[in-house]
């Protein structure tokens, strides 16, 4: 009886550990209450542990890169296409073919080559007045470079990587030279000096400082449903408009993942980023941090629907990596900061 109180006693001591007959070890820039719920239910249905070391994409690129094959790290997460395009480029990604990841999602979010999926999508749009401003105002990205539109614009600093990746997508669509006409056109309407982040964009919108601003959707879903009671007011305020709909679409942008290629853990990664692509988690992407399905048609969060479908951009979207460094020197040259 002494000896199987003894076991009983090991057991609950270390019987956390004993649960879990296999492990996946994530290296995560996101910071979102959706993806500890989703690893949570991963666990759940798998047995699989997910371990989470967080940071910012350089960061963990950097780490990735130092540590080599010796990196415990088995899949990488990061937002926007760019940095995914980064880490391939570096390296630490190795490619996986998976039926499933393939019919999770669609060709134009995922690499070509396979080092990375796609997992959630957001559009980079135009936020704008209600108050001063009519939708029918408003047509594509393009047109803000207009002179009527002078003192009116909002946009956050050059270096961040939401605004690199939409002015690589408007190279791929118009060139080097119209690209650049469009930086020095917007960065010349503006109603002060680039700053603060998206919230911040659409917090000015409100106020009165500017009529218009750049902005990706899901930060406008993070205000709406705002502890701070100011921030659910800016909502309020600001209308949401899908540019380029008569042309390419809208710009989108992707968060997802890879396998790093020092991988330990590789079948684990592959069932990890199957999951998390799947329409049950897409769901809870949605509903818990306003962020699109890759699957467009597919999504059920009652705030995005509110602001309509819209045509998305078919570009794919390793281009925006591919074409980061030029859109980074045209930025330069236009004199936005």
């Amino acid at each position: 009886m002494k000896y199987f109180t003894k076991l009983l006693i090991i057991h609950l001591a270390f019987g956390s550990t004993c649960l879990f007959s296999a492990e996946v070890n994530v290296y995560s820039h996101r910071h979102y209450d959706s993806d500890k719920i989703l690893f949570n239910q991963f666990t759940e249905e798998t047995g699989i542990k997910v371990n989470v070391i967080k940071g910012s994409a350089d960061q963990l690129i950097q780490r990735l890169i130092s540590e080599g094959e010796n990196s415990p790290a088995d899949v990488l997460l990061t937002v926007d296409a760019g940095r995914l395009h980064r880490a391939k480029a570096a390296g630490i990604l190795q490619p996986v073919i998976s039926q499933g990841l393939k019919e999770n999602v669609p060709a134009s979010m995922r690499d070509p080559e396979s080092y990375w999926y796609g997992m959630t999508v957001r559009s980079r749009v135009i936020v704008y007045s209600k108050d001063r401003v009519n939708p029918s105002e408003l047509s594509t990205y393009e047109a803000l470079a207009k002179a009527k539109w002078k003192g009116r614009v909002v946009a956050r600093s050059s270096s961040n990587i939401y605004n690199q990746s939409l002015l690589a997508s408007i190279i791929a669509a118009n060139g080097m030279d119209k690209a650049l006409a469009w930086a020095k056109g917007v960065r010349k309407n503006m109603a002060r000096a680039p700053r603060g982040s998206d919230r911040d964009q659409a917090r000015a919108v409100a106020a009165g400082l500017a009529d218009v601003a750049i902005m990706n959707t899901y930060y406008l879903g993070i205000l709406a449903n705002s502890s701070v009671a100011a921030d659910r007011d800016v909502t309020k305020k600001v209308g949401v408009f899908f540019p380029n709909q008569k042309g390419r679409g809208a710009h989108i942008n992707v968060s997802g993942g890879g396998v790093t290629i020092s991988a330990k853990n590789k079948s684990e990664a592959i069932k990890f980023l199957e999951f998390l692509t799947s329409a049950k988690s897409q769901e809870t992407f949605g509903s818990v941090n306003y962020e699109y399905p890759v699957k467009l048609e597919s999504n059920r969060s009652e705030l995005l629907r509110r602001w309509g479908p819209f045509k998305a951009d078919k570009v794919n979207l390793s281009i925006l990596g591919a074409k980061n460094t030029e859109a980074v020197k045209l930025f330069d040259l236009a004199g936005w900061e």
